[in-house]
C-alpha cells in the first residue's frame, strides 16, 4: 500500500530542498539503521557486477541499509547484494508504477521486505528531471556514497557532485586503465577515495572485524581463485563451504558470500 512519509527524515536536510512530498511502500525502520548509497553505471562489466554485489553483500551482513536507486546495472546488483529486507530503494517515478520494467521482479521483493521510496505522486513517469531530485534523495540518505563504476559523460558523475556539496565522502573501487574514466579522473583529483581491501574498507567503517579475515580458506576465496584453484588448494573444504552458503561458484570462480 502506498502512504504518505509524515515524520522528517534527518538525513534529507542536507538536500538543497527538503521533498515536499514523499511516498512509500514498505518498512519505513529502514530509515533509522546506518546506511551507505552505493551508485553507479548502467552497463557495468563483469568485474564491477562481482564487486558491487559484494560490497553490497558483506555491507549488509555488517548491519548497514544499502541504497540505491533500482536502476539497471550497479543500482540492481546492490539492492540484491544486501538482499531484499535491507535495502531502500528510491524511484523516480509513482509508486504505482514498476519502473524500469526489467527490473519489476526486484522492485515487488523490495516492497515486501525492504523499502520504496519517491517523491512523484501516483501516475507520474520517470523523466530526464525526475531522475535528478531522485538522486539528491539517495545520496543524501547514505552517510557515504560508493560509486563503483562511471563513465566520463555519466549521469552518476552527478550523485558525486552532491556527495561532495553534502561534505560526505565518496568511494570507488580500482579499475584498469581506460576504464571507469569519470572515477579514475576523481581519484586523480583526490576528489574521491578507493577501496582496495573491501574487509579493512568494513571494519574502518564500522568497527567490526570481518570474520573470514581470520579464516583461511574464505581468505583465499577471497581473491576470487578459479573454482580448480581452490579445489587443488583445499579439496577437502571448498565443496563443504559451498554447500554451507560460506561461498558460491560464479562463471568458473570462487566467490565469498
Amino acid at each position: 500500500m502506498i502512504s504518505n512519509i509524515d515524520f522528517k527524515i534527518d538525513e534529507l536536510s542536507s538536500m538543497k530542498k527538503y521533498p515536499d512530498e514523499l511516498f512509500y511502500i514498505g518498512n519505513t525502520k529502514l530509515l533509522k539503521k546506518k546506511k551507505i548509497s552505493i551508485v553507479g553505471t548502467r552497463r557495468p562489466n563483469s568485474y564491477t557486477k562481482e564487486f558491487t554485489y559484494k560490497l553490497a553483500s558483506k555491507l549488509s551482513d555488517a548491519g548497514i541499509c544499502i541504497v540505491s536507486g533500482a536502476a539497471m546495472g550497479v543500482d540492481a546488483i546492490a539492492h540484491q547484494g544486501a538482499k531484499s529486507n535491507n535495502t531502500i530503494a528510491v524511484v523516480a517515478n509513482g509508486l504505482d508504477i514498476r519502473y524500469p520494467t526489467i527490473n519489476k521482479n526486484l522492485i515487488i521483493d523490495i516492497e515486501r521486505n525492504g523499502l520504496i521510496l519517491s517523491s512523484y505522486k501516483k501516475g507520474q513517469s520517470a523523466r530526464n528531471y525526475t531522475f535528478v531530485l531522485r538522486n539528491e534523495i539517495v545520496v543524501a540518505l547514505g552517510e557515504i556514497l560508493i560509486v563503483t563504476q562511471a563513465d566520463i559523460n555519466s549521469g552518476t558523475l552527478t550523485s558525486i557532485e552532491y556527495a561532495i556539496k553534502m561534505g560526505k565522502k565518496v568511494y570507488t573501487i580500482p579499475h584498469r586503465l581506460n576504464e571507469s574514466l569519470g572515477t579514475q579522473n576523481l581519484v586523480k583529483q583526490n576528489l574521491i577515495n578507493v577501496i582496495y581491501d573491501i574487509d579493512e574498507f568494513i571494519e574502518k567503517i564500522t568497527g567490526i572485524k570481518n570474520s573470514s579475515s581470520e579464516d583461511e580458506v574464505l581468505t583465499f576465496c577471497k581473491n576470487n581463485p578459479t573454482y580448480e584453484e581452490a579445489m587443488n588448494k583445499f579439496p577437502n573444504k571448498i565443496f563443504e563451504y559451498e554447500l554451507e552458503g560460506k561461498i558460491k561458484i560464479v562463471n568458473g570462480k570462487v566467490q565469498v558470500i
